[in-house]
């Protein structure tokens, strides 16, 4: 008998990962915010905008992990954190799982026409990299620092850029909220990097906690998140996107950030990276606020 979790639409969706599609949604939701200092987009703009979140979501999401699972089955096999995933588990063939990935690229460019043709382009760049991040010969997760690059650019600027493009010209698009967004992006993901060191390693991959250890990389993250901070204190302080009248709690909200960091950082974990995120979500909430006003 077929159990829920085992029919073919309940395993596409566990490819898929939907507690990943918040990682694109939150930023994207925040540059449709600052786009138009308003919580929700204008109503002639709604259509759009939902399209947007099944794209950002599922759909993209779930083409880039088929994609990136064929070919981190290897590693996949020996890394307790992918124990689950239905490639491993053989609720799905490699070849059912090949032909999801391309019906879901098909289908991410099809609903991102809807949209906007700006939008489409930036669709086809996020699945370009999340090619060139998963499969050889260029396999960027296997060259330490591009595997942090890609995924930084992907989720602290096309993200936002995507949220931003709904409501007003991708041109427009503030650099300082791409600079702010992929430095914290970039030093979220860096531990990911030490919580799978053991299984790249074995698999080959050089990522990079695999050739810097684990050590160089926490303070690299340190110095990327404190970095981040710093921009946004420096763009508040000038006015310039960020709020100046935001400056005084991010005054007091940063070293609490900063020790929160280098604290759940130092042995990190998926549950200790929520709880850092959570805790950026507070500052974060209360720019947004400040642009709604």
């Amino acid at each position: 008998m077929t159990t829920l979790a085992q029919r073919p639409a309940a395993v596409l969706v566990a490819v898929s990962r939907p507690w990943f599609w918040p990682v694109s949604w939150v930023p994207a939701y925040l540059g449709t915010v600052i786009a138009g200092h308003a919580w929700l987009p204008d109503p002639a703009d709604t259509g759009r905008a939902v399209v947007a979140l099944l794209v950002l979501g599922p759909l993209i999401w779930g083409a880039v992990l088929a994609q990136n699972d064929l070919h981190d089955l290897p590693s996949d096999r020996v890394n307790p954190r992918k124990a689950t995933a239905p490639l491993v588990t053989g609720a799905v063939s490699a070849p059912r799982l090949r032909l999801w990935h391309r019906a879901l690229v098909l289908a991410s460019i099809g609903a991102a026409w809807y949209v906007g043709p700006l939008f489409v382009v930036g669709v086809a760049g996020v699945l370009a990299l999340g090619w060139a991040y998963s499969v050889p010969p260029l396999r960027l997760k296997g060259r330490s620092g591009w595997d942090v690059a890609v995924n930084a650019v992907v989720v602290g600027a096309v993200s936002p850029a995507a949220g931003w493009a709904i409501t007003r010209e991708p041109w427009e698009f503030p650099w300082q909220l791409a600079l702010i967004g992929v430095l914290f992006a970039a030093a979220l993901y860096v531990p990911t990097t030490v919580i799978d060191v053991s299984a790249d390693a074995g698999a080959g991959d050089e990522t990079f906690s695999v050739k810097y250890g684990a050590r160089t990389a926490y303070r690299i993250g340190l110095c990327l998140w404190g970095l981040a901070l710093a921009v946004s204190l420096f763009c508040a302080s000038r006015d310039s996107l960020v709020p100046r009248e935001t400056l005084i709690p991010q005054l007091v909200m940063a070293p609490v950030l900063f020790a929160a960091y280098a604290a759940l950082t130092r042995r990190p974990s998926i549950a200790r990276l929520a709880v850092v995120s959570l805790l950026f979500g507070i500052p974060t909430a209360g720019f947004a606020m400040a642009y709604v006003g």
